[in-house]
């Protein structure tokens, strides 16, 4: 066998080995959401989504959980979409290489690997007691925002770092001064790199547990909030509660699944806009 032969037959068994591993994966994905969907679809109908939750979440709907979910994750994308767009923005166009650059990227990967029941301890002695905000939407927001602020920053900075220079000196040629040159060449471009950070935050918020355990989730709350510093029900925990200690485990088991079910649907619904919006923007400023 030449050598030639022995490389083409390392570089197929290599694909094979790569084409069966992404579909292994794929496989798991697709039994898992399976599984999930078979257990809870039959329970998902109007009521259940519009719904107050009865009897100890034995019955009725997960409607104030929907809406908790879906102003915890706005809350959030809120506070730590701007911060993170910001920070991404300083370290890749303003500051200089060097020891403060590289302490900025060694604290941002160490937030990152933190925990997320750390945070949700943190929250609870920042939010909750130092700054008086009590279990709220306010409280939960930050600390969920928090979580996933080093993911927005490395996203931003990857995709600035990303954008050739040659379109930087080009626009500093013409004239333009630096921050015109972010605002209107280089953010831009970067623009449809950057949403998928948005779109891996949102993902990660939305099923977050730990943080808004001791920040803002309650129990079993059969109203709507009327402010920020209320308390909300939320998917995620109320995923877990049902689950493990409710006050019938056994008859709210099917409620469990469609709550499951549901909180895959609003977060593929959220990742969809997106996406939708990463294209356009992706065809707007011709990038692939």
């Amino acid at each position: 066998m030449d050598i030639n032969t022995r490389k083409r037959l390392a570089e197929n068994t290599a694909f094979w080995v790569f084409r069966i591993l992404s579909l292994g994966v794929i496989g798991i994905l697709f039994s898992i959401l399976g599984f999930i969907l078979s257990k809870g679809i039959g329970v998902v109908n109007w009521d259940f989504i519009t719904k107050m939750p009865e009897d100890g979440m034995t019955k009725g709907g997960i409607y104030p959980a929907i809406i908790g979910t879906l102003y915890l994750i706005a809350g959030s994308m809120l506070f730590a979409f701007p911060i993170g767009l910001m920070s991404g923005i300083y370290t890749n166009e303003y500051a200089k290489e060097g020891f403060i650059k590289r302490f900025i990227k060694l604290m941002t990967s160490n937030l990152a690997g933190i925990p997320s029941i750390v945070f949700g301890l943190f929250g609870m002695a920042l939010f909750v007691n130092g700054m008086g905000f009590g279990d709220s939407i306010i409280a939960g927001s930050l600390t969920l925002g928090l979580l996933v602020l080093p993911i927005i920053i490395r996203t931003t900075e990857e995709s600035l770092k990303a954008i050739d220079n040659s379109f930087r000196h080009a626009s500093l040629a013409l004239g333009a001064t630096k921050l015109q040159t972010i605002r209107r060449v280089t953010l831009p471009m970067a623009m449809p790199n950057i949403i998928t950070g948005l779109i891996l935050s949102i993902g990660r918020v939305s099923g977050e547990t730990a943080p808004i355990l001791f920040t803002v989730a309650a129990y079993f709350l059969p109203k709507l909030p009327t402010s920020m510093y209320d308390q909300v029900m939320a998917l995620p925990y109320h995923l877990y509660v049902i689950s493990t200690s409710g006050t019938n485990i056994a008859e709210s088991r099917s409620m469990a699944y469609g709550t499951a079910v549901v909180l895959i649907l609003i977060v593929l619904i959220l990742n969809l806009a997106a996406n939708a919006l990463r294209r356009y923007l992706g065809k707007k400023y011709k990038i692939n």
